[in-house]
Parts: structure tokens; sequence; C-alpha cells
């Protein structure tokens, strides 16, 4: 297994265990050392995110900056700018995906 790298709120991530297994989400907040709090805005909204073990989330590499200073301002953040993060973070994938030529 990976060693993680140290999660924060705004992170992008992607589901590596459970029923959501390959999606994309949202690193809404941290528990505790072991637990975050995931949303997507679409399946998983902001109001009900989902509880996830950090050792089953890969960090992406990517920080939604919009996402994480609206979560330090306010507390919230809307599920449209959850699901433009992510429809963001797939496109630099698909980039990053189309530039190594796989």
């Amino acid at each position: 297994m990976t060693v993680n790298a140290k999660l924060e709120p705004g992170d992008l991530v992607r589901s590596r265990r459970g029923r959501d297994e390959g999606q994309l989400s949202v690193v809404i907040a941290l528990v505790d050392e072991r637990s975050a709090l995931v949303a997507d805005g679409d399946h998983r909204r902001f109001d009900r995110p989902k509880r996830k073990n950090v050792l089953h989330l890969e960090p992406l590499g990517f920080r939604s900056d919009e996402v994480a200073s609206s979560l330090q301002d306010t507390g919230r953040v809307t599920n449209a700018k959850l699901r433009y993060a992510i429809e963001a973070a797939e496109r630099r994938l698909e980039a990053h995906a189309e530039e190594k030529g796989e």
C-alpha cells in the first residue's frame, strides 16, 4: 500500500475502496487522523458527506483553492463549486493521460 500524503480540505481524491471506488471527490473536512469527509456535489452533496478512511483515498495532487477558501471563510461550499472542481480535475487528468500517450 502506498503512503498517503496529509490531506487537507479542498484536496481532490479518488476513492480506492467501497461502493464509490474510482470516483472523484473533494475533501470537505478531516474528522481525525484516520477519517475524512468527502463530497462530490452530485451523488454526495455537501450537507451529507461520506466518511471515508484516509487509507481508502488516493490524493490526485490537485487542490481546489476556491473550495478551500470557501470552507475556510464560511465553513460551507456550494455543490456547484464541488462539481466544477471535480470537472476541472477530470480535464487535467485527461490532458495528463494524453500527454503521456495513454
